[in-house]
């Protein structure tokens, strides 16, 4: 992934082990998997979770307390994503929509609300799981 932030080895390494995953992963697990690495303290991670969150470059999904790359490669620009997440096989897919953005931008004005960010979860079972069953 290119940035046009200059990223702390630290950020990399974090932002490496969460492009490579395919499901998202808390804090403790991303450390586990950089122990080989020198990084040794939760608040190593946390550290380059926040720059990268900062960045645009992970998202947290908050019903999961983990971290998943943005698969967008930084949604700075984005106001608004959705996560659709299965409760079956926990993948998780990135959806970022101009008429999702309109929609609750629309609604935050009719509330005279100034909208700055949006994360929606959407929960359920994806069509893989559901043909398995």
């Amino acid at each position: 992934m290119t940035s046009p932030q200059k990223l702390t080895k630290n950020q990399s390494l974090v932002l490496d082990v969460l492009d490579k995953s395919d499901q998202p992963l808390s804090a403790y697990t991303i450390l586990d998997a950089l122990r080989g690495e020198g990084l040794r303290a939760p608040l190593q991670i946390y550290r380059a979770l926040d720059a990268l969150l900062a960045f645009g470059h992970v998202h947290r999904l908050e019903s999961l307390n983990a971290f998943v790359a943005c698969s967008h490669g930084s949604c700075k620009s984005h106001n608004s994503v959705a996560f659709i997440i299965c409760e079956k096989c926990g993948q998780v897919s990135e959806i970022s929509d101009d008429n999702f953005t309109a929609q609750l931008r629309g609604i935050a004005d009719q509330a005279a609300f100034r909208l700055q960010k949006t994360t929606v979860e959407l929960r359920g079972i994806c069509s893989t799981c559901q043909e398995a069953a």
